[in-house]
C-alpha cells in the first residue's frame, strides 16, 4: 500500500547508514526476504513485478524496521489486540 516503508540500518565500518525503501504509488507494497546471507527489500506492484530492489549483506545489517501505513478500513495489524 502506498506509504508502506522499510528502513534498513547498515554497518558501514566506522559509522552506520540508514536506507529507506518506500511504496511510492497506490497498489504497490514493500517485501523483504533473507536468502543466502543477503537481505533483499523490494518494491512490488499488484501484479508481482519488481519495481526496484535494495540488497545488503546480512552480516552488515544492524536493523530492519518495517513501518506499515495505518489502514483506514478497520484492519487490525498482526500482533495487536483488537480490543485496545
Amino acid at each position: 500500500m502506498k506509504g508502506d516503508r522499510v528502513e534498513i540500518v547498515v554497518d558501514a565500518g566506522d559509522t552506520t547508514r540508514t536506507y529507506q525503501v518506500v511504496a511510492s504509488r497506490a497498489g504497490r507494497r514493500v517485501e523483504t526476504s533473507v536468502r543466502r546471507g543477503v537481505v533483499e527489500v523490494s518494491e512490488v506492484t499488484r501484479s508481482g513485478s519488481v519495481v526496484r530492489t535494495a540488497r545488503f549483506m546480512a552480516t552488515r545489517v544492524l536493523a530492519l524496521v518495517e513501518q506499515p501505513v495505518p489502514r483506514s478500513d478497520g484492519e487490525v495489524p498482526v500482533g495487536e489486540d483488537p480490543g485496545t
